[in-house]
């Protein structure tokens, strides 16, 4: 008798074409079953400099992930040196506190270069207008760019994924990193181990590691229907209809380029439920694989802050 579970009951099922052909499903499953205290535990496919840490509550994944970005600008600012952001929207709530911690310390960002990693788009690319309530583009004024007032970082140096600029995305960074900047992305984990919306089944398409890894962007790209869903869970108040179908994104092709990456997992609903556990779980344990976007993250030198419930235990619960 199979298991009464989704690996013992997917095959004929609606599902049994859902999931990227590219995951092992076993595998994540046995990631996602340690003991929440070994989530600690170095791997030996880590960086050296990469470290996960625990928060207690959603406040202070927001002031941890938002001073530790804060420190990145002002490090930068005290030793002269250029430093390129690429930015998500989503998690948010760390921008009031690199805000807070910018106007504290009188750190103006002159020497900063803000690249938005992607934004809805149609199937060509095209994006809404800048003014439009569910845009990156404004979500990004109203909490970041706006409130830092005269320390902002200047309008000709924030970069956001239009059809026309996400293209030159590629030459605008290299050409920084080459005279020196460094280059930090900020990310989210989705529930697709996705890092902005480079999706998991994008890794069809190519033959191997250096294939996919070169890929620097991409418009109108296809999402996933669990991102559309996530997306309509944690933005869009359950309201599926008004998620788009598509986005513009960077791709592996940049992120990981990065000198460091400042990242979180903060998917908490309360009542003891949540929806990033499992992907929190395979970031960290499943090992780099072009299926797994996220799987590269530990790879690369940063800290990874997550909130401490996420770590589980992961096991069903009725309520």
């Amino acid at each position: 008798m199979n298991p009464i579970t989704l690996t013992g009951t997917i095959k004929g099922s609606l599902l049994e074409q859902f999931y990227p052909s590219g995951w092992n499903l076993e595998k994540m499953d046995a990631c996602a079953a340690n003991s929440p205290n070994s989530i600690f535990d170095r791997q030996n496919f880590w960086n050296k400099d990469f470290s996960p840490v625990a928060c207690d509550t959603l406040a202070d994944f927001e002031v941890m992930l938002g001073h530790e970005i804060a420190l990145e600008i002002k490090t930068c600012k005290d030793t002269d040196r250029e430093l390129i952001l690429i930015l998500p929207v989503g998690p948010m709530g760390m921008y009031r506190w690199i805000v807070y911690f910018l106007k504290k310390w009188n750190i103006d960002c002159g020497h900063v270069h803000g690249f938005n990693m992607d934004e809805w788009s149609d199937g060509e690319g095209n994006t809404l207008d800048s003014s439009d309530p569910g845009s990156f583009q404004n979500a990004m004024q109203e909490f970041f760019y706006g409130p830092l007032g005269n320390l902002s970082i200047p309008e000709k140096q924030r970069n956001f994924a239009t059809k026309s600029n996400l293209p030159a995305y590629p030459d605008k960074i290299f050409s920084l990193k080459q005279k020196g900047a460094k280059l930090v992305t900020v990310y989210g984990i989705g529930r697709m181990c996705h890092i902005a919306f480079w999706e998991p089944h994008f890794a069809a398409e190519f033959k191997g590691y250096d294939e996919w890894s070169s890929q620097t962007h991409r418009l109108g790209a296809k999402l996933h229907p669990l991102t559309v869903e996530q997306n309509a869970l944690t933005s869009f108040k359950s309201r599926s209809t008004l998620v788009p179908a598509t986005a513009n994104t960077i791709g592996p092709g940049l992120f990981l380029k990065s000198d460091r990456m400042l990242g979180g997992a903060d998917g908490i609903f309360g009542r003891g439920m949540q929806w990033q556990g499992l992907s929190l779980w395979v970031t960290l344990r499943y090992g780099p694989d072009i299926w797994v976007a996220s799987s590269f993250v530990p790879t690369l030198p940063g800290i990874l802050f997550f909130h401490k419930e996420l770590a589980g235990p992961l096991i069903a619960e009725c309520n």
